[in-house]
């Protein structure tokens, strides 16, 4: 089983328009909506690969009942290990413009958590890494968890064995790389954001000096950057693809860990990231992948050893 965490896990709803204008009304070609967070995300692309997953967060209020509904109905074995809280869980509105090929997000901030509630997750936690094969921790926090908290969960996951992945950002992001979990998982401007250079190579060495292991930095259309023990490498799409970028980072993230757990070469495991990402950029939504396209990419991404970064 792999267990990712999304402390604040999301209802995500798409709209299609044909042009966003600021001050005025639109008419939405498209609605849809889909349990989401990064991690969630993240859960909804290793089922459909074919992985075992459990979920676990928080999920609260009519929002948290509609996300847990529709959690129940994904395709492939997820198990639905959220917290309750008395908050509502939060909504993200993609509204996406196909013919300018781009997509203005909302996000909300997501519910208070209490005390009492953030310990009844990690007893939660705390019980469910025996059983875990890898562990993804992403994305923001909601207000009431504390900053270190990803630091703390990181620890927990070293303490029991588990290989642990960490993909969010800001001062999340600086506490928990100094708790040395096996793998960082930053986009390019977050990588930038914590370590201050927009060099890719000499900021993923330097994250690895902050704590990471493994370091596998996304860079949007110019795919990945991966640095680590146990080498150095560049991986790349064979084309760009036009569509909507949201989830494409979660898709490199459930790439990752699905390669992790099937015992997959790093540069197999960076060329199914790669066409994961892309493949998600085709899709309607954040947590899809378009699967045929997703095939014919993978074996025409391009692998190759890069030089040490440190």
């Amino acid at each position: 089983m792999i267990l990712t965490v999304t402390l604040n896990a999301a209802l995500d709803i798409t709209y299609r328009v044909p042009e966003l204008r600021p001050r005025t009304g639109h008419r939405v070609s498209e609605v849809a909506e889909r349990p989401g967070g990064k991690g969630v995300n993240v859960a909804r692309v290793l089922a459909a690969l074919g992985h075992r997953v459990t979920v676990a967060g928080f999920a609260g209020g009519p929002t948290g009942r509609v996300l847990r509904d529709l959690l129940a109905r994904t395709a492939g074995p997820v198990v639905d290990a959220l917290t309750p809280v008395a908050g509502t869980t939060r909504r993200t509105v993609s509204v996406v413009e196909p013919a300018a090929d781009d997509t203005t997000l909302f996000n909300e901030p997501g519910p208070a958590v209490t005390a009492a509630e953030w310990a009844a997750f990690q007893v939660a936690y705390r019980d469910l890494l025996p059983g875990a094969r890898a562990v993804a921790l992403c994305g923001s926090l909601p207000p009431g968890v504390p900053v270190g908290a990803y630091a703390h969960l990181v620890r927990e996951a070293r303490a029991a064995g588990v290989p642990v992945l960490l993909d969010t950002s800001g001062e999340p992001l600086r506490r928990g790389i100094a708790a040395r979990p096996d793998l960082l998982k930053p986009n390019a401007g977050e990588l930038a954001e914590l370590t201050g250079s927009h060099d890719a190579p000499q900021a993923a060495r330097d994250a690895r000096r902050r704590g990471a292991r493994t370091v596998v930095a996304s860079l949007g259309a110019a795919g990945l950057l991966a640095a680590g023990p146990e080498g150095h490498w560049r991986a790349v799409p064979p084309r760009p693809l036009r569509g909507n970028p949201a989830g494409a980072g979660d898709s490199v993230v459930a790439g990752l860990l699905s390669g992790l757990v099937e015992g997959l070469p790093w540069p197999d495991r960076l060329a199914r990231a790669t066409a994961l990402s892309a493949a998600t950029v085709a899709a309607p939504a954040a947590g899809e992948f378009d699967r045929a396209l997703y095939e014919e990419l993978l074996g025409r991404v391009g692998v190759a050893e890069a030089a040490p970064t440190g």
